[in-house]
């Protein structure tokens, strides 16, 4: 699912990484957030309020000297909302309530730096940049060195908790997509193509494990279904070794094809391959193999009855299947 970055996908985004009361509530206690805390982050309000625009401002500065930081700054309405959000999230810093609206505000503004390639390191260093604009600013406000410094450790548990939100986002985001890429990668290497009625060629190249020969089952036993068919090749001829585990889940694949009423051909064995089954003890019996492609497709042919005729009108004119 893409996220839009609006707060209805933020909201959404809370369920699937569940941020529920019980969980928000485990990460405050994490970062330690006390009632003597709320008490010092609320003297700084004040503070805060008069000077979000030049907080907001010295955020974005540092990103503004990063390199790795241009895919963000170089979209306008990106960076104008990222703006208008960390405003808003530096007010919300001080009001002392951390709960799941709160936490909904910080994803919303994780899923746009996810959305605009933020990467962690450039994001934890500018978030850096603007703690010690206002440390400093604590600090000297409180006229005590000692007190200002307490107030800004306070303070401090409230930005470590958002981090771990932000950070937990964009981790969350990449992985999802991520594991979008690798589910397009496993459907282009187990296609399943129709070359006529009835008949379906199932190409397998490369590495088999057991995850990707599960995949293979599913998607065949599907597409058997949907186009009815009666006969697949199966065309291994791009395999380079099988294992006992795998070899097992092909010949169940055939197995549970024949339930569904249609018949496998496997075509393209190696003699590596062909060695390794013998060597394994698999019982190649219930297999029903042809030496190549051609010849798999051939036989698959005859046993839907099609025939071949030679067409007489070109000269060289290969032959047709009826």
């Amino acid at each position: 699912m893409a996220y839009l970055g609006d707060q209805s996908a933020a909201h959404t985004l809370m369920r699937d990484m569940n941020l529920t009361e019980q969980t928000v509530e485990r990460r405050r206690q994490i970062v330690g957030i006390d009632a003597e805390d709320l008490k010092r982050i609320a003297s700084l309000r004040e503070l805060v309020a008069s000077r979000v625009n030049e907080y907001t401002a010295a955020f974005f500065d540092c990103l503004a000297g990063l390199e790795e930081a241009r895919p963000l700054l170089s979209n306008k309405s990106l960076v104008e909302r990222a703006r208008r959000l960390k405003s808003e999230h530096l007010t919300a810093m001080v009001q002392g309530d951390y709960g799941t609206a709160y936490v909904a505000q910080r994803l919303e503004l994780g899923l746009l730096y996810s959305r605009a390639g933020l990467e962690l390191r450039v994001f934890l260093g500018a978030f850096h940049h603007l703690l010690r604009t206002i440390g400093s600013d604590v600090i000297h406000q409180s006229g005590n060195g000692l007190e200002g410094f307490k107030n800004f450790v306070s303070l401090e548990k409230v930005a470590f908790f958002d981090i771990g939100i932000i950070v937990d986002v964009i981790v969350f985001e990449r992985q999802r997509v991520i594991r979008q890429q690798q589910d397009a990668i496993r459907e282009l290497s187990t296609p399943v193509l129709q070359l006529r009625d009835r008949l379906l060629l199932l190409p397998i190249i490369g590495v088999i494990d057991t995850h990707r020969a599960r995949l293979i089952t599913e998607s065949l036993l599907t597409a058997i279904r949907n186009n009815r068919a009666k006969v697949v090749v199966m065309d291994i001829t791009g395999v380079a070794t099988i294992d006992s585990r795998v070899a097992n889940h092909l010949i169940q694949t055939v197995l549970a094809a024949r339930l569904m009423g249609a018949s496998v051909i496997v075509t393209g064995l190696s003699a590596d391959v062909a060695q390794s089954l013998v060597a394994l003890g698999i019982d190649l019996t219930k297999l029903n193999t042809v030496g190549d492609l051609q010849g798999g497709i051939e036989e698959a042919e005859q046993q839907l009855g099609y025939r071949v005729v030679r067409s007489e009108a070109t000269p060289g004119a290969q032959p047709s299947r009826q």
